[in-house]
């Protein structure tokens, strides 16, 4: 397959994606750490707080952990109060995790300031430019997810699994 030639205004945004990404991680990682919690527990919360509740299963293919890690991770998270396992009310055999109103509440407010000035910026924008933008989040997003996914799936492979 031919490379597409990029313009400078795509350029500009390649060499700003990696700068976002890293910023964006540290503040996470500050977050994580002043909450008492691991970079992968606040993914968990972030995911559950998108997602809503989920199996143990579920929150270890979404964080990346095996059955045991994810098993710790539950258990520290809710240890700090941020989620609790409650019976699955469509199968009485199964465990769903579900973050608690204190704990998104917790989260939420370390990203209140960002959100707000998120917001004001995306006011910037027209409708038509927001679903661009949208349509490219996207599929960076699902890109990202594949690119993770196959280098998982290498990682499984190369440890004999």
């Amino acid at each position: 397959m031919a490379k597409k030639r990029v313009g400078k205004a795509a350029q500009q945004v390649l060499a700003a994606l990696p700068d976002w990404g890293n910023t964006t991680a540290q503040l996470n990682a500050e977050i994580a750490a002043d909450m008492g919690v691991t970079l992968t527990d606040l993914d968990c919360l972030h995911a559950l707080n998108q997602h809503g509740p989920s199996t143990a299963t579920g929150l270890a293919a979404h964080v990346g952990l095996t059955s045991g890690s994810v098993s710790r991770m539950i258990d520290r998270l809710a240890t700090a109060g941020c989620v609790v396992r409650v019976p699955d009310p469509g199968d009485r055999r199964r465990v769903l995790i579900e973050p608690t109103a204190e704990g998104l509440a917790r989260v939420r407010a370390y990203y209140q300031r960002l959100a707000e000035h998120t917001t004001g910026d995306l006011g910037e924008f027209t409708e038509a430019e927001l679903r661009v933008v949208l349509r490219f989040i996207h599929r960076v997003r699902d890109n990202t997810a594949a690119e993770l996914a196959r280098m998982r799936e290498l990682t499984y492979r190369s440890a004999g699994r």
